[in-house]
């Protein structure tokens, strides 16, 4: 009876994280550009303008991510030398 138990709570949060994991990755595409922005880069004549906004989107993009980055080596070094203190 146990065992049973156990299974179905594991297949259980198998089937929680694979959710959570095509939750996260299923997006709805959205037309999300201001006016403004989208009145700017119309044309071909504004390609350098265009690059300019891209590199800024990749630019804000990516600073989050190595601020999660950084967290998560604080946090498993933190963890390390716990484990490390209790042995």
């Amino acid at each position: 009876m146990q065992i049973k138990n156990k299974i179905q709570s594991s297949n259980s949060k198998f089937q929680k994280v694979i959710f959570g994991i095509l939750f996260f990755f299923i997006g709805i595409s959205m037309n999300a550009q201001c006016a403004m922005c989208r009145a700017a880069l119309a044309g071909d004549s504004n390609t350098k303008k265009a690059e300019a906004v891209n590199n800024g989107i990749v630019y804000l993009m990516v600073i989050p991510y190595l601020l999660v980055v950084v967290i998560g080596i604080l946090v498993y070094r933190m963890y390390k030398s716990k484990s490390k203190k209790a042995e």
